[in-house]
């Protein structure tokens, strides 16, 4: 094989493939709808604002901002209500999405204006990027406390790497690659994880050590290593260094986008913007490695029984293995509160509902479980507007605190113009503002299980 060939060959494996799960992109916009420049907007007391759905972007918990671009957003609606005429205040409309979806939804007319709150990429014609929040932003490597530490990219050659859904990584990434290939190196792998971890997760998982490395804009893990200590930045391992921390709007809306600049030309982030999201996050549960040599051998040992009871009830028993390790580190023997019993940690009254006694036994305890999952399921979540793993975490969110209590949550969604089939960053938004982040962090952690078993089920299945 020629030299030329065999480097094209590689450069095509370097294209990331897409996740079975995977949101999919913004859609095609060939006709961008008539934008609203600002004089409309003030005609109908509305910005609407699309921000990336993360909770690192635009989380509020409980009435307090743990978003990034939050105070930004509001310093905004107080500067365009301070030229409003005849009273007439403007208010904003927040709309989350996927960070990969923000442009085409803004073309697409269903927002005014873009704040993503990391980098974001622009291809095509249409969109207008603001003056820069921060210029220059680095984009870096970060890893774990204790793991080998890489001196340059080169180092990094045949390693793993994740990213989110609609990380800039993957583009610089990309061109970092080609120079290892043509210098006959092994390309840095990228794995695109799965659409339900933002960065947030990533950088969580990473600190676990599910994941070995990622790559982040430097301001944003600064701001997560105050509350993932075990995170390890790596500035010596520097991806790029030429994008911004921007707002964007339509090309047809100049006078708003007049006004976006100057108020970020003059805008200043107050000092304690943090505290809220350091309070919050600090006491929150983070997930731990579950892989360990110890943790495989009790999962070993626990197999047969999951994987009986999780075919009986049609789950995948690596979903009931991933509860199991959150609610109680697999120990068939965990007591706790409020009567929750054994492996499960599930309680005799929900046991008795299903028809199961004597929890205590294992047998029993994974068999109430799994009937009780599958009844929520059955009752509340069985509607095929659902994909599987949103049902799975609307399925834990009921099991974690009422079922009744998701379906009022997805009420409220539908109410706010929010997607109530989808758990993740969407309905869970309504259960951070009214309940605060327990289920929230609780649904995350079972998700983040689930999944670093998935990567290791060859392993966990023997045949």
């Amino acid at each position: 094989m020629s030299r030329s060939l065999f480097v094209l060959c590689l450069l095509l494996l370097l294209l990331p493939l897409p996740a079975a799960a995977r949101v999919a992109g913004p859609q095609e916009v060939t006709r961008p709808s008539n934008a609203r420049d600002l004089a409309s907007i003030r005609s109908s007391g509305e910005l609407r604002v699309l921000v990336n759905q993360s909770r690192n972007s635009s989380g509020e918990v409980k009435g307090q901002s743990i978003g990034v671009e939050y105070h930004r957003l509001r310093a905004f609606e107080q500067y365009l209500n301070r030229s409003a005429r005849n009273g007439r205040t403007l208010k904003l409309k927040i709309i989350p999405k996927a960070k990969d979806q923000l442009l085409g939804a803004l073309l697409r007319g269903e927002g005014d204006l873009v704040a993503p709150g990391e980098l974001l990429n622009v291809r095509g014609g249409g969109v207008r990027a603001s003056t820069p929040i921060v210029a220059n932003v680095p984009l870096i490597v970060v890893s774990r406390q204790g793991d080998r530490r890489y001196q340059s990219l080169e180092q990094m050659s045949g390693r793993s790497l994740a990213l989110p859904t609609g990380s800039v990584a993957g583009e610089a990434l990309r061109q970092i690659n080609r120079q290892l290939v043509e210098s006959k190196r092994a390309p840095i792998i990228v794995e695109w994880v799965d659409p339900s971890l933002a960065v947030e997760d990533v950088l969580e998982m990473v600190q676990a050590g599910i994941y070995s490395l990622t790559a982040v804009e430097q301001p944003i893990a600064e701001r997560w290593a105050k509350v993932m200590p075990r995170l390890r930045l790596e500035p010596q391992l520097l991806l790029a260094k030429d994008g911004g921390l921007r707002w964007f709007v339509r090309r047809d809306a100049p006078m708003l986008g007049a006004d976006v600049d100057r108020f970020l030309k003059s805008y200043r982030s107050p000092a304690d913007q943090d505290a809220a999201f350091q309070r919050v996050y600090r006491r929150l549960y983070r997930v731990h490695y579950p892989l360990g040599r110890a943790e495989r051998n009790k999962l070993d040992k626990l197999r047969p029984v999951l994987q009986r009871h999780a075919q009986q009830q049609n789950f995948d028993w690596l979903a009931l293995a991933a509860l199991a390790f959150k609610e109680s580190t697999l120990n068939p023997a965990a007591r706790g509160a409020g009567g929750a019993t054994g492996l499960m940690q599930i309680t005799p009254a929900a046991a008795r509902s299903v028809g199961v006694d004597n929890i205590g036994v294992l047998d029993n305890n994974v068999q109430a479980s799994a009937r009780y999952l599958a009844q929520i399921r059955r009752t509340y979540f069985n509607s095929p507007q659902l994909n599987e793993r949103e049902r799975m975490a609307f399925v834990l969110a009921g099991y974690n605190m009422g079922p009744q209590r998701v379906q009022s949550m997805r009420a409220e969604a539908r109410r706010r113009g929010l997607n109530p089939n989808q758990w993740f960053f969407q309905v869970e938004r309504i259960a951070m503002e009214q309940v605060g982040m327990g289920v929230v962090s609780y649904v995350n952690s079972v998700n983040k299980y689930y999944l670093a078993y998935a990567r290791e089920r060859y392993s966990l299945e023997p045949r």
